[in-house]
C-alpha cells in the first residue's frame, strides 16, 4: 500500500496496518525532509496519545522534552472565564519534533519513507497509481489541507464557512503560568480565538485563527488580532495555515482510496483541533487498508467510532455561532467542573454535549429574552 504524507495521519495509518498485518508492504511517500516544521498550534491531547499507544508507540517518548499542561482558561467572547484543571494533561510538542519521532516510529515498525511529491493519482479497477510510476492496491491520502489525493477523487473544495486560517510563532512563555494553556475568544469576527500553548522549555505556542468568510485575511491582519488578544505575544515570526473544518459526514473511503485526517476535512469545528482526529483516522485507515473493502470497511470504522462525536461538534458549531452562547457555555464551565470536563472532552477528543451545558445555555438564553 502506498501512503501520501507522513504526518501524523500519514504515520499512524502506516502503523495501523502493519499493527493488523505485521507482512504488510508499507510505502510513505512525502515531500519534505524531517525532521520538518508544520504550521500547527502542537498541542497533543491525551486522546492522541492514548491511539498512538494502541499502536504500539512509546508516548514517554513522543512527549520527551516537553512539560505537561494540566490546567486550561478558557475567555469567552463576552468576558466569561474558566480557569481549571482538566481531567488529563495535554502536551505542547512542536511538529518538527513530534511528526519526526512518529514517522520514526513507523519506519521502526517497518514502513518505507520516500521523499517524493506526488502530482498526480489514477485510480483503476484494481489498483491506484501515483505519478504513472507507483502502483498500489489502496492509497491513503494523507497529505493535509491541500491534498493532491482529495482532488484525485473529485471531492469538492471545502464550502465557504467550514475553513479557517491561523496564524502562528512562537514566543517567550515567560509572561503565563506554566503549565496552563490559554484560549481567548473574541466577538469581532467571530468565531475567532487566539491561543498560548507553553511547550516547557522556555517557549509558547503562540497563534490566532478564524473562519474565512470569502474576502481574503493578509498576514498584517492576522498578527494584528493576535497582538490586540494577547500582547505579550511577540513571535520574530508568523506562518499561516488552512484548517478544513469538519462536517457530521465526513467523505473518507472512496474504494481503494481512503482519505485521513486534514484531507479528510476532520478538524474540530470548536477548537481546531486536529491531531486526534488525524491519528485516530490514520490508524483506522491503515488497518481497513489492508483488509477486503477497505473503503467499506474504514467508513464504517471511522463512523462507529466517531460519527456521533462529529454530530455533536455539528450541533455545537451551529449553536456557538452567536458569541453570547458560548459566553453561557463558558459561564457553565466556570461554575461546574463537570461542564469544564464535558467541554474539554468535545473540544480536545471524542466527547459529546453536556446536558449541564445545555441547561446552562437555556438558562442564559431564557434570562437574555425573558
Amino acid at each position: 500500500m502506498v501512503i501520501v504524507g507522513a504526518g501524523p495521519a500519514g504515520a499512524a495509518a502506516a502503523l495501523g496496518a502493519l499493527r493488523e498485518r505485521p507482512s504488510a508492504r508499507v510505502l510513505l511517500l512525502d515531500g519534505a525532509a524531517f525532521p520538518r516544521d508544520k504550521v500547527c498550534g502542537d498541542g497533543i491531547a491525551p486522546h492522541a496519545l492514548d491511539v498512538l499507544a494502541g499502536l504500539g508507540v512509546d508516548q514517554a517518548g513522543l512527549v520527551a522534552g516537553c512539560a505537561p499542561a494540566g490546567r486550561l482558561r478558557l475567555f469567552s467572547p463576552g468576558g466569561r472565564i474558566a480557569a481549571r484543571a482538566t481531567v488529563r494533561p495535554s502536551y505542547v510538542v512542536p511538529r518538527k519534533i513530534f511528526d519526526h519521532r512518529l514517522v520514526e516510529a513507523a519506519i521502526a515498525a517497518g514502513a518505507v519513507l520516500r521523499r517524493h511529491s506526488v502530482r498526480a493519482v489514477s485510480v483503476g479497477a484494481r489498483e491506484v497509481r501515483v505519478d504513472g510510476a507507483l502502483r498500489a492496491p489502496v492509497l491513503i491520502g494523507a497529505d493535509g489541507a491541500e491534498s493532491v489525493v482529495r482532488r484525485a477523487v473529485g471531492i469538492p473544495a471545502a464550502r465557504t464557512g467550514t475553513v479557517a486560517l491561523a496564524i502562528r510563532g512562537y514566543a517567550p512563555s515567560a509572561p503565563w503560568p506554566a503549565g496552563e494553556q490559554l484560549l481567548r475568544m473574541t466577538a469581532t469576527h467571530w468565531p475567532a480565538y487566539a491561543w498560548v500553548f507553553p511547550i516547557g522549555d522556555g517557549r509558547a505556542n503562540v497563534g490566532y485563527g478564524e473562519v474565512l468568510r470569502g474576502s481574503p485575511l493578509s498576514r498584517s491582519y492576522l498578527r494584528a488580532r493576535l497582538l490586540d488578544l494577547v500582547p505579550a505575544a511577540a513571535p520574530a515570526t508568523l506562518r499561516a495555515h488552512r484548517l478544513p473544518l469538519s462536517t457530521g459526514r465526513p467523505a473518507v473511503g472512496h474504494g481503494r482510496v481512503l482519505l485521513a485526517g486534514d484531507a479528510a476535512a476532520l478538524i474540530n469545528p470548536l477548537t481546531g483541533e486536529g491531531i486526534f482526529y488525524a491519528v485516530l483516522s490514520g490508524a483506522l485507515a491503515g488497518a481497513a487498508a489492508v483488509g477486503a473493502e477497505p473503503g467499506t470497511t474504514y467508513q464504517r470504522a471511522l463512523r462507529a467510532r466517531l460519527g456521533r462525536h462529529l454530530r455533536h461538534t455539528d450541533l455545537a458549531a451551529a449553536l456557538v455561532r452567536r458569541p453570547w452562547v458560548i459566553d453561557a457555555a463558558v459561564a457553565s464551565a466556570g461554575r461546574d467542573q463537570r461542564a469544564f470536563d464535558a467541554f474539554v472532552e468535545l473540544g480536545l477528543g471524542d466527547g459529546r454535549l453536556d446536558p449541564r451545558g445545555l441547561a446552562g445555555v437555556l438558562r442564559a438564553a431564557l434570562a437574555r429574552h425573558g
